[in-house]
C-alpha cells in the first residue's frame, strides 16, 4: 500500500508549478470575490494534503479496486440524477451539509485509474472487436449520467479523455481512422439538426449558446454573447502588465463592475488579463503548458502501461479544460462553464485535480529507473546471502 521511495525520485519541479499556479488562483479569486478567497484557500489545502497521500500510496495496489471505484462513481451520479440541487436548470450537485459537491469532477479521475486498470489487463487484445465494445459499453453508463443532468461539457470532454486513453494504451490506427470517417459526418449531421429552433437533441440553453457564437451579430443572441464580450474587453484592457501592475485607477474596470458574470469561476482569465495583463495571461498558460508537458514526461517513465495512461490521463483533463476555459474566455469559443484548472473557484474541481496530480507524482516515484535500482539491491542482497 504505502512503500519506502527514494526523495530524489519525487517531482518537485511538478509540485512546484502546481502550488505557484494554485498560489495565483487565490490571488485572483480574492480579486473576483474576496468572500469566496478563504474557501479557496482551504480547497488548495486540502488538495495538496489528498495529493501528497496518494502519491505516497502505490498506484498499483489502487487499482486493485477498480471495480469498487466503478460502480461508487456510478452511484454517485445517479445520487445526482436523484437527489441532486439544481442550479440553472441542471442538477450537478449533491449537498453534504457542510459542502456542496459536484461528482461529475471526480468522476473524471475515477474513469482515468478504471481504464488504466482495464486496458493495461487488456493490453494483449485491445485491438480485438469485443474488447472494444467492453470498453464503450463501461464508457456508456457514467457517460450517459452525466449528460442527462444535463452536462454538455463534461460530457464531451470525458469523450474526448477515453479517446486520449485507448489511443494511449496502444489502440491500432487503422480503427482509429476508421473511427473518424464515421465520428465527422455524425457531428456534422449533429451540428445541422442542434441549429434547427425545434431540435430536441439539447437544451434549449445549449443551443442559444452554440448559436450565440455562430451569429454573434444575431441580436437574438446577444444575452448570451454579452459575457464574452465584456470578457475580452477586460483582458483587452489590461494591455501589457494589468491596471494592477500598472497602478491605473480601477474604478472603472470590467470585473469589479460586475459585467462579468461568475468571474470567479468561468471568467477567471478574465481577471487575469485586467489585473496583470498579456503577461499574467501568459504566466497561467505557460504553467497549464508546464504542468502538462510534466505529465507527459512522468508517462514516459512509468514502470507499466497503467502508469502511463494515468499521467497521459489526467494532463489531457488539464490541457482540455485549460484550453477550452482560455478560448471561452476570449470569444474562440462558445461558453460552456468549464473552470479553469488549479485556478477558478470550485472546491470539489480543485480537490479532484490534486488527486489526480497525486496518482501522477506516485508513477513518478516508481519510474523505471526506480525499479532498475531495486532489482540491483535486490540482486547485492541475494548475492550477500548466497
Amino acid at each position: 500500500m504505502i512503500k519506502q521511495y527514494k526523495l530524489r525520485f519525487y517531482n518537485f519541479r511538478l509540485v512546484f508549478f502546481l502550488l505557484l499556479l494554485s498560489g495565483f488562483g487565490i490571488h485572483l479569486v480574492g480579486i473576483a470575490s474576496s468572500d469566496l478567497q478563504s474557501k479557496q484557500l482551504l480547497g488548495v489545502v486540502m488538495g495538496v494534503v489528498l495529493m501528497v497521500i496518494l502519491s505516497l500510496m502505490d498506484y498499483s495496489w489502487i487499482m486493485n479496486f477498480q471495480w469498487i471505484m466503478y460502480f461508487f462513481n456510478i452511484f454517485m451520479l445517479l445520487a445526482v440524477r436523484l437527489f441532486g440541487d439544481s442550479a440553472n436548470g441542471a442538477a450537478r450537485w449533491i449537498d453534504l451539509g457542510f459542502i456542496r459537491f459536484q461528482p461529475t469532477e471526480l468522476a473524471k479521475i475515477i474513469i482515468i485509474v478504471f481504464f488504466a486498470k482495464f486496458f493495461m489487463d487488456h493490453e494483449e487484445d485491445l485491438n480485438t472487436f469485443r474488447t472494444i465494445i467492453q470498453a464503450a459499453a463501461l464508457l456508456i453508463v457514467p457517460l450517459f449520467l452525466i449528460y442527462t443532468q444535463p452536462d454538455m461539457k463534461n460530457t464531451i470532454t470525458v469523450a474526448i479523455l477515453f479517446c486520449v486513453l485507448i489511443y494511449i494504451a496502444g489502440l491500432s490506427y487503422k480503427i482509429i481512422g476508421g473511427a473518424f470517417l464515421i465520428a465527422i459526418p455524425l457531428v456534422i449531421v449533429f451540428l445541422s439538426i442542434v441549429v434547427q429552433p425545434d431540435q430536441k437533441l439539447i437544451k434549449d440553453y445549449q443551443r442559444n449558446r452554440i448559436m450565440s457564437f455562430l451569429y454573434p451579430e444575431n441580436e437574438e443572441y446577444s444575452d448570451d454573447i454579452e459575457q464574452q464580450n465584456n470578457s475580452m474587453t477586460a483582458i483587452a484592457s489590461g494591455e501589457l502588465i494589468g491596471k494592477r501592475l500598472s497602478g491605473k485607477d480601477t474604478g472603472t474596470s470590467v470585473n469589479e463592475g460586475n459585467f462579468v458574470a461568475e468571474n470567479q469561476t468561468d471568467f477567471i482569465f478574465a481577471v487575469a488579463g485586467e489585473e496583470y495583463g498579456f503577461i499574467g495571461c501568459t504566466a497561467i498558460i505557460l504553467l497549464l503548458l508546464m504542468i502538462t508537458l510534466e505529465c507527459i514526461r512522468m508517462s514516459l517513465r512509468a514502470k507499466d502501461l497503467a502508469g502511463k495512461i494515468i499521467c497521459c490521463g489526467v494532463g489531457t483533463i488539464v490541457a482540455i479544460q485549460g484550453t477550452i476555459n482560455i478560448m471561452v474566455a476570449t470569444g474562440m469559443g462558445p461558453n460552456t462553464g468549464t473552470p479553469l484548472p488549479f485556478v477558478s473557484y470550485g472546491l470539489t474541481s480543485l480537490v479532484s485535480m490534486f488527486i489526480g496530480m497525486g496518482f501522477v507524482l506516485n508513477v513518478g516515484l516508481q519510474s523505471s529507473a526506480y525499479n532498475k535500482e531495486l532489482q540491483k539491491k535486490n540482486i547485492y542482497k541475494k548475492e550477500e546471502y548466497l
